[in-house]
């Protein structure tokens, strides 16, 4: 299974399945405190690898048990569920469920979800399968690749661009024979010894230009390479299910009757190991195997985490845009319930795609969605708005930390940033007081800030001389103080 992952500590050989307390531990790296979240898409996660574990029939019957998280934005809803998948290294996907209207209506329906999904599973199936054939495709790109840059060498066309003067003498030489060979035919081989010496040093050569090819020698040599033109059209197609705009090739629809079209495009030859590779590594992948592997990684380990679902609750009003709420809940209810969703790749069934849900539920509340859909939701978590002291763990401890991720940035200009342990508690109580005193958009609210104190440095950056820096609670009130004392101002800055 794709979330057999690998503990700490643990060699390569020595696959283990991650338990729910593990997966906490990596999702704390990233994520402060919401431990009931963490704890409860841990055991969800789990209770897919028991489930495949099943030997008898009842292992159909067992399906997942949907998550309901409740809480402000900006606490980490999304986060934990998007943390969760590239763990598992599961399909995928978040929607906004207020984008979807009711079947009659303008707009998408809801079943684009679960084809946005599956076409986030072939991707990922056809890069695993193409990294799989990476070696292979290396080496037949090369081939194309000499077989530009030493026409003839290979087949007995000697058409091509005469490119040898520029990369080696042998080259040179090597055009000086072949316009011999064109104005004397006597000069062409009298015997078989000759043709296989001839053959010999043509194939010693072509080994000499492979090991220069791949010490980067011709990178910056410019070559003209054959791709494909892209030719996609965007059709509308009417479907029982409203109008959806979907990709569609002439080549799904007529099959071969179009022959693809091809375009002539110089680029140097750097990018053309890297444009051969990915188009021969293209035609050793079954496509017909792809799609089925990402129907079954879809169907078994898809996520779908409906963002804002709260936009959907309420009951049934008479006029003006909740029209169509309850509507869309009763088209979102049996994709969440377990049905079979046509796609252009083949049939899709819901049963046990885990669906997380989430809101803030400000001026509702989980009691306004319709009962099935909320018996389709039984584990219910209430996320935690974020205080002072949360805001100043978020700024030091998860791996990709806004003080990390500046101090990467700046270190690009030959700047160390250093972060005193007063600046990064200045900076936090400066944003809960900002929640408390206006919105309370969470732990975004720190982007805001973090680019206004820094947003000096980041413009005078290349012209700096002093090559370290120190933010503390002086440069912080500095940068801060004026627009924080004007509440009017700081709602529109920070």
């Amino acid at each position: 299974m794709s979330f057999l992952l690998k503990r700490r500590g643990i060699g390569d050989n020595n696959m283990d399945e991650l338990t729910p307390k593990e997966i906490v531990q990596e999702l704390d790296k990233y994520i402060i405190g919401q431990d009931d979240a963490k704890k409860s898409v841990a055991i969800a996660l789990r209770n897919r690898y028991r489930r495949m574990n099943i030997k008898s029939d009842i292992k159909d019957e067992v399906i997942p048990k949907n998550i309901l998280m409740i809480g402000p934005t900006g606490v980490g809803k999304t986060e934990i569920a998007r943390r969760l998948a590239r763990l598992a290294k599961a399909p995928f996907l978040k929607v906004e469920v207020s984008k979807f209207t009711e079947v009659g209506y303008v707009g998408r329906d809801v079943e684009s979800m679960v084809r946005d999904l599956l076409e986030t599973g072939i991707r990922m199936v056809k890069e695993e399968k193409m990294e799989e054939v990476k070696d292979k495709a290396q080496i037949l790109a090369e081939e194309r690749l000499l077989d530009i840059l030493l026409p003839g060498t290979k087949q007995s066309d000697q058409r091509g661009v005469e490119l040898g003067s520029i990369f080696d003498q042998d080259a040179e030489n090597e055009k000086a024979i072949t316009s011999q060979k064109d104005e004397d035919s006597d000069n062409l081989p009298q015997n078989k010894d000759e043709s296989d010496s001839i053959s010999q040093r043509q194939k010693k050569r072509r080994e000499r230009f492979r090991q220069r090819l791949r010490d980067g020698f011709f990178d910056d040599k410019m070559v003209e390479i054959e791709v494909e033109a892209n030719n996609q059209r965007m059709l509308e197609i009417f479907s029982s299910s409203g109008m959806e705009e979907m990709g569609v090739n002439m080549e799904d629809l007529f099959g071969n009757i179009f022959p693809s079209k091809t375009k002539k495009r110089k680029v140097t030859v750097a990018n053309a190991k890297e444009i051969l590779q990915e188009k021969e590594a293209a035609r050793l992948i079954d496509m017909d195997e792809v799609t089925s592997e990402a129907i079954d990684k879809v169907e078994q380990e898809g996520i779908i985490f409906l963002d804002e679902i709260d936009k959907i609750a309420g009951r049934e009003s008479d006029s003006g845009p909740e029209v169509s709420r309850e509507g869309v809940q009763r088209d979102i209810l049996p994709i969440v319930e377990g049905s079979t969703i046509m796609t252009k790749h083949g049939s899709v069934a819901t049963d046990h795609i885990l669906f997380i849900a989430a809101g803030a539920f400000h001026v509702s509340s989980p009691s306004d969605l319709i009962p099935e859909l909320q018996g389709r939701f039984p584990i219910r978590v209430e996320l935690n708005s974020l205080s002072k002291n949360d805001f100043s763990l978020i700024l030091r401890q998860p791996e990709n930390a806004l003080t990390k991720q500046y101090q990467a940035l700046l270190a690009t200009e030959n700047l160390t940033i250093e972060f005193a342990d007063s600046g990064i508690e200045a900076i936090a109580s400066y944003a809960a007081r900002i929640n408390d005193d206006t919105e309370n958009i969470g732990a975004r609210r720190l982007h805001t800030i973090m680019e206004k104190v820094l947003e000096d440095i980041s413009f005078k950056a290349p012209e700096i001389e002093q090559k370290k820096i120190v933010i503390d609670d002086d440069y912080v009130k500095e940068a801060l103080e004026e627009i924080v004392a004007d509440r009017d101002l700081s709602r529109y800055i920070l």
